[in-house]
């Protein structure tokens, strides 16, 4: 088990939940924007969020954001420690930085003792392009142990000034080189680790890198805060990642979603009414799993597990829980089917509710 570190008011290791982060994509100098996409982030189900300090003016923009964030702001910092400090001083809840860009030790030195004084942790961030010449020649290429040991090596710079709230990242555009390196470095030290596929790509894309890269990391034990790194809205980052987690029965907040791929058997329309059904109860804030089937012949049995699900028949709807058919819906109209199987969703989301919280 790794250790337990916290940013915030939110922890992450030794056992805690695995949280969602993104990053803004705004200008921080802008601390309406930012403000007012980090709700959005917070509303969809994001824990802490980044954003990037570039120059000073967004250093002190930080004051404002963070007095005013609905959750944790860490601060991403490349090159300058001055930004380090500066974004210290008005309240980042965590910094992420490589030591090894920041120059100067003494440089160094004065982030850390910084951090220290405000028991703010450091998130060590390498990638794949950040590695080290002399370890690319020693390994033969960017590799799993290469990018292992230029973890290492600025956590050690870190660890050398006595500074250990430490989160490590250690990221890859390719899921394959990602898995076997977060792999390599979980059985090296206790930190917790931050994971993520980094430059995954568009929607697309990058949702079935991520999945693959963070889920198999998650199913194997090894992530304490996940970011699904997305050219799109970070809302969408913050969907994907919540997704990831439910697949994996890892606690995430919301609807699982299950359809069917549809045969010949199937006499609806299956395609248009589960996109139909999906995008009116995809941010409903209940922890139910929810169907629609192809057929009334096997759809109840192979979605017995659902907590409520719809399976199209001629003319008419099944409409069953865990199973059990309750009654039929008499129509053949996409539409009102949808709408009166979105109103039984909410019915039964309610009452779950209602009976978790007792």
């Amino acid at each position: 088990m790794t250790r337990k570190v916290k940013i915030g008011n939110v922890e992450i290791g030794g056992g805690s939940r695995i949280k969602i982060q993104s990053m803004n994509t705004t200008d921080t100098a802008d601390v309406r924007s930012t403000l007012e996409q980090i709700t959005r982030l917070a509303d969809a189900g994001c824990d802490i969020t980044r954003v990037a300090i570039p120059n000073m003016e967004a250093a002190e923009a930080l004051k404002e954001i963070t007095k005013n964030s609905p959750i944790p702001v860490v601060a991403d910092i490349h090159f300058d420690y001055r930004l380090a400090i500066a974004a210290c001083e008005n309240g980042a809840a965590k910094i992420r930085i490589n030591p090894g860009n920041i120059g100067d030790p003494a440089n160094v030195r004065k982030v850390a003792d910084c951090c220290k004084e405000r028991n703010i942790p450091i998130r060590v961030g390498v990638n794949s392009g950040s590695v080290e010449r002399s370890l690319i020649e020693k390994y033969g290429g960017v590799t799993a142990e290469a990018m292992t040991e230029s973890a290492l090596g600025a956590v050690k710079i870190l660890e050398d000034m006595d500074f250990s709230d430490i989160v490590v990242s250690i990221k890859s555009s390719s899921p394959k080189l990602t898995i076997e390196t977060y792999r390599c470095l979980a059985s090296r030290k206790d930190y917790p680790l931050h994971v993520g596929v980094t430059e995954a790509g568009t929607l697309r894309e990058g949702m079935i890198k991520s999945a693959v890269g963070i889920g198999t990391l998650l199913a194997e034990g090894i992530g304490d805060t996940i970011r699904v790194s997305l050219t799109a809205d970070p809302v969408e980052e913050v969907k994907a990642a919540r997704m990831i987690l439910r697949a994996l029965d890892l606690g995430a907040p919301g609807i699982t979603f299950v359809s069917c791929p549809t045969c010949g058997r199937t006499q609806v329309p299956l395609i248009e009414l589960a996109n139909k059904v999906e995008s009116r109860i995809c941010d409903l804030p209940y922890n139910i799993k929810v169907a629609v089937m192809g057929c009334a012949v096997n759809g109840p049995g192979e979605a017995r597990e659902a907590d409520i699900g719809l399976a199209g028949g001629k003319d008419e709807f099944l409409l069953f829980e865990k199973g059990q058919t309750v009654r039929k819906i008499k129509t053949a109209n996409i539409d009102a089917a949808a709408e009166e199987f979105v109103e039984e969703v909410i019915r039964v989301g309610k009452g779950q509710k209602t009976d978790q919280a007792v």
